[in-house]
């Protein structure tokens, strides 16, 4: 969520599988960060006024 315009964006997903795999783990923290210092996600993706919306624009854009 943006704390100055109250919408949401979905920046990534992770899934995570049994067994877990903390080199797996471990990535997708630094891609989290990798991600927020390339830039706020809303200036890669549509803000949403429901983190609903912005979940199921996200499924969409990547057809999960």
């Amino acid at each position: 969520m943006c704390l100055s315009s109250k919408k949401f964006t979905v920046q990534s997903a992770d899934f995570y599988r049994l067994p877990f795999n903390s080199g797996r783990i471990a990535e997708f923290g630094a891609q989290f960060v990798e991600l927020f210092c390339d830039g706020i996600p809303s200036d890669r993706n549509c803000e949403f006024d429901s983190i609903e919306q912005a979940i199921a624009a996200h499924d969409k854009d990547f057809e999960n």
